[in-house]
Formats: structure tokens, sequence, C-alpha cells
């Protein structure tokens, strides 16, 4: 009976270890979202500010040449 007993210890340490991989793994594919979603975020206000600061140079290029 021992040895049966023996046996079950491994097997669930082996499924804790196994949880805690899919917990980790989970955690990083959730980390990976977020920083894609920030970058998406920063790329757009990147853009917007790039395409201000395009149209003041235009203005100002406009009104220089007049």
């Amino acid at each position: 009976m021992e040895s049966a007993g023996r046996r079950d210890k491994p097997k669930t340490k082996e499924a804790v270890t196994r949880l805690e991989k899919a917990k980790q793994r989970t955690a990083q594919q959730e980390l990976k979202q977020r920083q894609r979603a920030e970058i998406y975020a920063l790329n757009r206000v990147m853009t917007e500010l790039e395409q201000q600061q395009f149209e003041a140079f235009c203005k100002q290029m406009q009104a220089s040449g007049k």
C-alpha cells in the first residue's frame, strides 16, 4: 500500500508543476498582449504628434514664403 501512496505524490507534484507552468505561460501571454496594446497606443500618439508638427511646419513655410 505504501508504494501506491508514493506513486501519488510525484503525480501531484507534477500536476502542481504543470499548473504553475500554465499560470506562468498565461501571465506571459497577458504581459505580451498588454505591451503590444501599449506600443500601438504610443505609436498612434506619436503619429498624431508627427502629423501636427508637419502641419505646423507647412504653415510656417507658407507664411515665410508670402
